[in-house]
């Protein structure tokens, strides 16, 4: 990824935002009235020991503004980080959307994207193991889109008048509030062991997919189906995907805790470390399309939300990309105030019948309405379209807006009928007219009913190294429930989609997969209910596998944004370090300089280097890849430091590339690698550092990972 620090980052949404910006420079201190302040250090007192007098408005507005300056958090998705951007269409495709943002290529939509974990609370860790939010709010000449996905292309469940069950479980346990931004624990996995809906969405949580490396190097999914509607009114069912330029990477599990530890704010640091420095984080935009016609050619039923469509099935066609190039202002302003909802659409985009998707078409209005204390939400500036509006919604709390005229009604005289009514020749919004014939009804297709055959497609893709961390997110998650039961009920269940599998983690929990567990087997289904006609039927094999489900399959091309550790003291060697830090800053990484001590250091000819981090301050968990250059002053004083081989030995635990040059191969001496020479990212004395590049660009050595496992740092 090309270094973009020149690219323009305005747009008519930034031109609009910045007609809000206050900016403090050269600025009087003042109330809110305008009034200008002498003293913001000491209340009024009588006397300069005596009580504090009631009419100091001085404090109480003071006071009163900090008591109030925080928000109801979001009840998910509480913990974000967001940036501003743009949109792009490579080519149009009016032939599936009338969509003006995916039919005009002149284009530059602007965008705001917010990151998010889901179970956490705002103070939660970013390395929390679990699904990442992924909404992208287009701000379009025909009013705004909100896609509001995830990084996982399916969901728990499949209707959503069960969300508030799956998040009350997967939140801390109400009797004693832990775990925090957990799964690993007895309400969890009592829930999903008895609504086996969940358990496609489980298999990905306990994938490496639930601890990306970067925001920037996950994927983005709409989750549901959705309809296309072209200009004739033909409609498609389409399903959206983002897919990273830099390619899908993560870390591992041992990695996470201790990051967790080291820099809490691991993921939205790096999204803004990456946007300031230019490194622009992009994604391309792809669509799976399909014909009403063929709606139910599939082993699957489109409008369930826990089942994707294989791309070995209908393949991704990518119509354009998504550019992150501005940080927010101001935190609260934007990321914390803004609101999306599924149900912001625009003409030639439409819903389908997905009861998960109708259900939150409701809620997240509803919750916005709770979080933000108004119907007037829309007014706050990150939320306010592009283009003007007017109708007939006034009054309310906080309204910002004068609206003029005598009337705030439709039909009307007294304003001439104003405001008026589009036609959908001048781009007003008609919903689908799909044909509806049915009976009212509590009940659930039995198309949906298949709850094995996609976890089962989801493990058998993996590479042996993703199936390997899979195995041990089961075991470590259900080693921390306390009631054995539990256990051994999801073992019977994880035996259904995988034998394999179950028998792995069977073998780490200690316990013998059962041979039958209570019935019936899914207990998500009314009291009434015909009890077998919402039980998961037996897997079905209508796909070996789909290469898109594994990361092994990513690009693998880029060490853009990529930082590395260079492991140096006082006297390390100019002519090791220099050709290793020109190639891996033509290439995009970041060099960082880990030292024994802060500031500066001096390399063999005398010059001073910045500091990045003192060993003592930092992890090699936060790096991608280490590099230490020779100068036996310099080896010294890092063999003095045990924190330096236990870097380089975590290092090597994580698969990660290393380099060492003349006398630095004595760190790798004093670690704990002793068997390197075949080891194809460990290079000692090369004399060509673009190896060490390509080494980096795979990401990870997981040839490594067996070998390395039992290194005990």
């Amino acid at each position: 990824m090309a270094n973009k620090t020149n690219e323009e980052s305005t747009s008519k949404k930034i031109d609009q935002l910045s007609s809000h910006y206050k900016d403090p420079k050269d600025k009087t201190l003042t109330t809110n009235q305008g009034l200008k302040v002498n003293d913001t250090n000491n209340s009024l007192k009588s006397g300069e020991r005596g009580a504090t007098l009631l009419e100091d408005f001085l404090l109480r507005e003071k006071i009163t503004s900090f008591d109030h300056e925080r928000i109801p958090e979001r009840i998910v998705h509480a913990r974000g980080s967001a940036a501003h951007g743009y949109f792009e269409l490579y080519k149009s495709i009016e032939n599936y959307t009338k969509a003006g943002l995916f039919t005009d290529t002149k284009r530059k939509t602007p965008v705001f994207v917010r990151f998010s974990t889901v179970a956490g609370s705002k103070g939660s860790p970013d390395l929390a193991r679990d699904v990442r939010g992924f909404a992208v709010k287009f701000y379009n000449e025909e009013g705004t889109w909100d896609l509001v996905g995830n990084n996982m292309p399916i969901f728990f469940i499949q209707d959503a008048m069960k969300f508030p069950d799956l998040i009350h479980s997967v939140k801390p346990e109400p009797h004693r509030e832990i775990p925090q931004a957990a799964s690993a624990h007895d309400t969890f996995y009592d829930f999903v062991s008895r609504a086996t809906e969940t358990l496609h969405n489980h298999i990905w949580l306990m994938s490496d997919r639930a601890i990306p490396r970067s925001y920037r190097m996950m994927e983005g999914f709409g989750i549901h189906t959705f309809r296309f509607i072209n200009k004739e009114g033909k409609s498609h069912f389409v399903k959206f995907h983002w897919k990273p330029v830099l390619g899908v990477h993560s870390v591992t599990w041992d990695e996470a805790v201790k990051i967790n530890g080291a820099d809490s704010d691991f993921h939205r640091r790096d999204l803004w470390d990456a946007i300031e420095a230019g490194q622009y984080p992009e994604w391309e935009f792809g669509i799976q399309v399909v014909s009403e016609e063929d709606e139910h050619k599939f082993d699957f039923d489109l409008l369930d939300p826990t089942k994707l469509i294989p791309e070995e099935m209908v393949p991704v066609e990518i119509i354009g990309k998504m550019t992150l190039n501005r940080n927010p202002e101001n935190f609260f302003a934007e990321t914390e105030q803004v609101a999306f909802l599924p149900g912001h659409i625009v003409p030639g985009i439409d819903f389908t019948n997905d009861p998960l998707l109708q259900g939150r078409l409701f809620s997240y209005r509803d919750t916005q309405l709770s979080r933000l204390g108004s119907p007037n939400f829309h007014q706050i500036p990150i939320n306010k379209p592009i283009v003007p509006t007017h109708n007939n919604q006034r009054d309310g709390h906080m309204q910002t807006e004068i609206p003029k005229g005598q009337t705030a009604y439709f039909p009307n005289s007294l304003t001439m009928g104003c405001p008026h009514l589009a036609k959908m020749a001048d781009g007003a919004f008609t919903s689908y007219e799909e044909r509806i014939d049915a009976r009212k009804i509590r009940s659930r297709s039995e198309s949906f009913s298949d709850h094995y055959s996609q976890p089962a497609l989801f493990y058998r893709s993996l590479a042996p190294w993703e199936q390997e961390h899979l195995v041990d997110a089961y075991t470590f998650e259900l080693g921390k429930c306390e009631h054995g039961y539990i256990k051994e009920r999801m073992l019977w269940i994880i035996n259904n989609i995988d034998t394999d599998l179950a028998s792995k983690v069977a073998e780490g929990l200690g316990l013998a997969i059962p041979d039958s567990i209570e019935e019936p087997v899914n207990q998500a289904i009314g009291a009434d209910a015909e009890v077998e006609k919402f039980q998961p039927i037996p897997k079905k094999e209508y796909l070996k596998s789909d290469k898109a489900l594994s990361q092994a399959h990513t690009k693998f091309n880029s060490i853009a944004t990529r930082k590395v550790a260079v492991l140096a003291g006082d006297g390390f060697s100019m002519s090791d370090f220099k050709p290793y830090k020109d190639i891996l800053e033509k290439e995009g990484a970041m060099v960082k300089i880990i030292a024994p001590h802060g500031g500066t250091i001096k390399c063999d000819e005398n010059m001073e280097h910045k500091v990045a981090a003192a060993i003592m301050t930092t992890e090699s968990v936060l790096f991608d890849a280490v590099f230490v250059p020779g100068g036996k002053k310099s080896v010294d004083a890092l063999l003095k430091n045990g924190k330096f081989s236990k870097f380089i030995s975590e290092a090597f635990k994580h698969c990660k590339a290393i380099a060492v040059c003349n006398e630095a191969e004595d760190l790798l001496k004093n670690s704990y690698i002793k068997e390197y020479n075949d080891d194809k990212a460990l290079f000692v004395n090369t004399k060509q550092p673009q190896e060490f590049v390509n080494a980096m660009a795979k990401h990870r050595n997981w040839d490594r990972m067996e070998k390395a496992s039992s290194i005990p740092v």
